[in-house]
Formats: C-alpha cells, sequence, structure tokens
C-alpha cells in the first residue's frame, strides 16, 4: 500500500491506538420519542442533543417545516446571488434583526460555514485579531486560512483579554456567548466596553447561547458588533444567519465566498427557522423549564456526590481526566441505557476528557433521576 492509501491506513491506526479514533453512530428514532432513540437493538435515553428547547420535535415546527414546503418547495435552487434568495429567507433575517436589535442579517447553510466565511472574509494578512482560547474549530479555520495574527487569551480571563487589546490593537475580538464544551458565559458586557474603548469590534458566537440565555446574559446589539446565530441548537433546525451592522452585512454579501458560491438555505427551512425564533424568544416558557431542569440535574449532583462545574446552561461537564477512565464511564452509562457524548482531545485539552451531558426541556425528573444514580456510580469506581 503507497501514497494515498498509505496515509489513510496509518492515521486510522495512529488515531486507533490514541482512543482518538472517530466514527458515525446510526441511530432510529422519532419524533413521537423525545430523548430516546435505538441503535444496534438497545435502547437509550439521549443526553447529547443540543436541541434544548425540544423544537426539533415541536408539532408547530413540524407543522412550519411541511407548510414552508409546501408554498416554496424544498430547495432554494440557486446561490442568493442569483435566485436562490426569496421571501422566507428575508422574513427570517427580519426576525432575527428584530429579537437582537441588528441592522441585517445574512444567511447560511450552517454554523461552520458562516463562522469560516466571516473570518476569513473580513480579516486578511496583516491584521491582528485577539480571541478566546476555546473558540470553535470553525473560527480557528477561518482565521488561519484569513492569513490574519491570532493573539489568544486565557479562557474567560477578562484581565488577559484588556492586556492583549490594549498590546496589539486588534481589528476584532472573537468569543463565544456559551461555550460548548464547557458551558459557562462569556463576560460580553466587560468585553464589549473594552473593545469599543480601543475602537475594536467584539465578534460573538452565540451558537449555544441564542434562545437560552437570560435576558441578562444574552447577545444582542447591545453588547456586540457581530453575532452569530445558529438554526440547529435552541431552535431546532438547521442553518445559521450573521448578524450585525447594514454595512458589515453588505461588505459579506459582496465578498464572502462561501456566501456566493453556494447553494442558498432551503426557503421551507428558513420558514421553519422563523416559526423557531418566534416559538424560542416570545413566550419565556421554554426557558423557564429548561432552567428548572437544570437546577435539578445540579441539585441531584450534589446529593450524590457527583462533581459538576458551575455551569448554569444546558451544557453540563463531567470532567473525567484521563481517555482510559472516560471510556469506563462511558460504556458503564451505554450499558445502563444512556446515551452522553464522550469527549476526547483535541476537542478539549488534554487531562480534560470529559462527559458533555445536556439537557433539555422534554427530559423529565425520573429520566434525570436515572442519569444521575447511572453517573454516581460510574464515576464511584474511577475514584
Amino acid at each position: 500500500m503507497t501514497g494515498l492509501s498509505a496515509k489513510i491506513a496509518q492515521a486510522k491506526v495512529a488515531a486507533q491506538a490514541a482512543g482518538l479514533l472517530r466514527a458515525r453512530v446510526q441511530l432510529t428514532q422519532t419524533a413521537s420519542s423525545p430523548n430516546q432513540f435505538s441503535c444496534e437493538a438497545q435502547h437509550y435515553l439521549n443526553f447529547s442533543s443540543n436541541d434544548y428547547l425540544g423544537l426539533s420535535v415541536s408539532p408547530q415546527l413540524i407543522d412550519a417545516l411541511v407548510e414552508g414546503a409546501r408554498r416554496y418547495g424544498v430547495g432554494s435552487g440557486a446561490s442568493p446571488l442569483v435566485t436562490g434568495y426569496g421571501d422566507a429567507h428575508a422574513e427570517l433575517e427580519s426576525s432575527l434583526c428584530k429579537a437582537t436589535g441588528h441592522e441585517a442579517a445574512l444567511l447560511f447553510c450552517s454554523g461552520f460555514s458562516a463562522n469560516s466565511a466571516l473570518m476569513k472574509t473580513l480579516f486578511g494578512t496583516g491584521d491582528t485579531v485577539v480571541a478566546d482560547k476555546l473558540i470553535h474549530a470553525s473560527l480557528i479555520d477561518g482565521l488561519r486560512e484569513s492569513g490574519a495574527t491570532l493573539r489568544r487569551f486565557s479562557h474567560n480571563d477578562l484581565l488577559a483579554a484588556q492586556r492583549l487589546i490594549k498590546a496589539h490593537q486588534p481589528l476584532a475580538l472573537v468569543t463565544e456567548s456559551v461555550f460548548s464544551m464547557d458551558g459557562d458565559v462569556a463576560p460580553l458586557s466587560q468585553l464589549y466596553k473594552t473593545c469599543t474603548q480601543q475602537g475594536s469590534w467584539l465578534i460573538v458566537d452565540d451558537a449555544h447561547g441564542f434562545g437560552v440565555l437570560s435576558a441578562q446574559q444574552q447577545a444582542n446589539a447591545h453588547n456586540c458588533d457581530i453575532q452569530v446565530v445558529t438554526f440547529g441548537k435552541a431552535l431546532g433546525g438547521q442553518g445559521a444567519a450573521i448578524l450585525g451592522s447594514r454595512a458589515c452585512i453588505d461588505f459579506l454579501v459582496a465578498n464572502a465566498r462561501d456566501y456566493i458560491y453556494s447553494t442558498a438555505l432551503s426557503p421551507s427551512a428558513a420558514y421553519a427557522a422563523n416559526c423557531a425564533v418566534s416559538l424560542a424568544i416570545e413566550t419565556g416558557e421554554l426557558q423557564q423549564k429548561l432552567t428548572d431542569n437544570i437546577a435539578y440535574f445540579k441539585a441531584l449532583c450534589l446529593q450524590s456526590g457527583v462533581a459538576i462545574t458551575d455551569s448554569n446552561t444546558p451544557i453540563q461537564p463531567i470532567i473525567v481526566g484521563k481517555l482510559e477512565s472516560l471510556q469506563r464511564v462511558f460504556e458503564y452509562l451505554k450499558q445502563a441505557g444512556i446515551w452522553v457524548g464522550a469527549i476526547r482531545p483535541p476537542t478539549v485539552p488534554k487531562g480534560s476528557a470529559r462527559l458533555r451531558i445536556t439537557l433539555n426541556v422534554n427530559h423529565s425528573h425520573s429520566q434525570i433521576d436515572m442519569l444521575v444514580s447511572c453517573l454516581a456510580s460510574a464515576l464511584s469506581s474511577e475514584r
């Protein structure tokens, strides 16, 4: 075996030896049974989904997707700059702007594409960008491709961020609202104040915060210059949007190659996402139920001796540390019929392998009881 075949085979062997090989898992699930699926003839409770508000299986959103398809068809048929941009897209952009206070929005087919396009379109060789150490891979990839100089500060360290901004006068600082592997929240107001004083923009990847955070914590036009929202988390659908000033969005329309040369987001998906914005933002009932489930889980962990972090978001990491221990705990939970995310380096730093537990509004207290009971048993054997 030589050439590319050999390279692929060697990479697989190396990843397997290190316990880091990624592979897909085929599941069987239905909208009628939220948080449950089957895999290889075994049934599981799902504590790994980012569908925080349970909207992906809500009757209202299912009906909206069907209605969107009836009205507009299932595909956009072209780039947004040709004939792919229609009423459903414009109405979704308008709703997002109304919800956040930004002047304009731009739709993408995925959050990864939106983040990557934003970084490599706004920045170039000779520019400096400051970023939190734990920003998403899509942002890092986009910045690397842009050729900009990236200066990173320790995670959520406001003083370190302030020092870098003052020292390097960057065009922008990039952070997340809720960090996807830790579940903690960035100090957006303080970061925005510092950026404004130094003439830098604050760019916030709001993938895991939109529709979840309280009014006091959420990203909007009052505490950031650009906000990236994804529809595949709390909104329960698919796609993403960049929100910002009209001048910024017009610049991206004219220059972002990922946008210019991609078939536009399905209008039916846009129509459903617009419905989801209304369901997620205008009521507050779903957020309250989610908050109650998070509090219940944390209180139960405290009673059961399960060590948790101070996250008050749906993302609840359980730090295990060693890869071997993580695998044993994951298998224990799997045998008990519970599915959680097992997160390994390089997604998280070495020595911090973890279970990534995510809660949503459709989890019952009895399901959370089962989860914490099994967690306590699995982790006790690793002490």
